[in-house]
């Protein structure tokens, strides 16, 4: 999304999460921060986050639904393919280096591509809710400017450079977004024009590596290329 992102992860123990969300922000500050050539701080807020257990499968796939729903709904596209979603992985089942199918999408069908049949279906059935209006009451904006002019300005701990302490290149990336972008995309001949002929990955697209149980490919990987 444009200001804000989505997870769907499974951490170890409940109480690993605010560790990896700490690591997840951090890490992600410092690629669009060196990217951008800026300093401080770059995620608004803390996260919010809603658990639920692993047997779940359907709010699992309604959650997942929810995610690659999102770009739609909010009138930023018209279709589901979103070059920043992992939704084509699930689609086409190409592999972006970054996704892992969920154990309840692997659980619609006896193989890979009766999962991503049923997951395409059950996408079409999605309509998203309205968001209630929020509610607005005398005096509450005009409280809202008055304790900001009230604020006294700081300078941010923010504004340090932490680089010394991570070492990733702005190549590797731009290998790894590049990778995700294209096995993700709608059209990935149109998305590489975004991407410099030097920095340019092969145009062909990894298809799905082995996954447990029954759904296992005969050969582990092929590459199609796109019609």
């Amino acid at each position: 999304m444009s200001n804000h992102i989505h997870y769907l992860l499974e951490p170890k123990a409940p109480e690993d999460l605010p560790k990896i969300m700490h690591w997840l922000n951090w890490y992600t500050a410092m690629c669009f921060n060196r990217m951008l050539n800026r300093t401080g701080h770059f995620w608004e807020k803390r996260y919010h986050s809603t658990g639920f257990l692993m047997s779940d499968k359907r709010r699992a796939l309604n959650t997942l639904r929810y995610i690659h729903a999102n770009p739609k709904a909010a009138g930023m596209q018209q279709g589901w393919f979103y070059d920043f979603s992992n939704y084509g992985s699930y689609e086409r089942l190409t592999n972006d280096g970054i996704s892992q199918w969920h154990p309840a999408f692997l659980a619609l069908g006896k193989t890979l591509e009766l999962c991503a049949a049923a997951y395409r279906q059950f996408c079409k059935k999605y309509r998203p809710q309205p968001k209630p209006e929020r509610k607005k009451h005398w005096g509450s904006q005009k409280l809202v400017r008055l304790r900001q002019q009230g604020k006294l300005k700081k300078t941010s701990p923010g504004q340090i450079s932490l680089w010394a302490e991570w070492d990733a290149s702005l190549d590797e990336i731009r290998h790894v977004s590049e990778k995700f972008v294209l096995a993700n995309c709608f059209n990935p001949q149109i998305a590489s024009l975004q991407f410099t002929p030097a920095q340019s990955l092969d145009s062909d697209l990894d298809f799905a590596l082995a996954v447990p149980g029954n759904k296992t490919p005969k050969t582990p990987l092929y590459r199609e290329k796109d019609p």
